[in-house]
């Protein structure tokens, strides 16, 4: 299968994915704050890191697998065009407490979880060795 199609068919996935969560996190934890975006953005931000990391540091994952799982799936899944518009429409209605809380915590927990994901990886990858 062709690199595209495989950035495709994964960015389908992480889609599906984000709608499912979305969802989800609605119905659990309320309207009140766009938790759904928050979950997939950090969980996204470790997968990421992790992929990477191994992919880029050993022959553990194959630069097709590499394209799929972060371009594709990761892609699909994490959104910081949601974040965006969630983080203006929160301004906008007046929480700005909101609205910092989630520019604040979604910045410093995503870039936090993508280093232990980069960690993880190279664990993973000195296992290996």
């Amino acid at each position: 299968m062709g690199r595209l199609m495989l950035v495709c068919l994964g960015g389908a996935i992480g889609s599906g994915l984000r709608y499912l969560v979305g969802g989800l996190a609605l119905r659990w934890l309320g309207a009140d704050f766009p938790y759904g975006t928050f979950i997939v953005n950090v969980v996204g931000s470790f997968l990421i890191g992790l992929i990477q990391e191994v992919a880029t540091t050993s022959q553990l994952i194959p630069e097709s697998t590499r394209l799929f799982l972060t371009v594709g799936i990761m892609g699909g899944l994490t959104t910081y065009s949601s974040f965006s518009y969630e983080t203006v429409r929160l301004m906008q209605t007046g929480a700005w407490s909101q609205a910092w809380i989630n520019v604040l915590a979604t910045t410093a927990l995503c870039l936090t979880v993508c280093v232990l994901g980069v960690m993880a990886g190279r664990l993973i990858v000195d296992l290996r060795v």
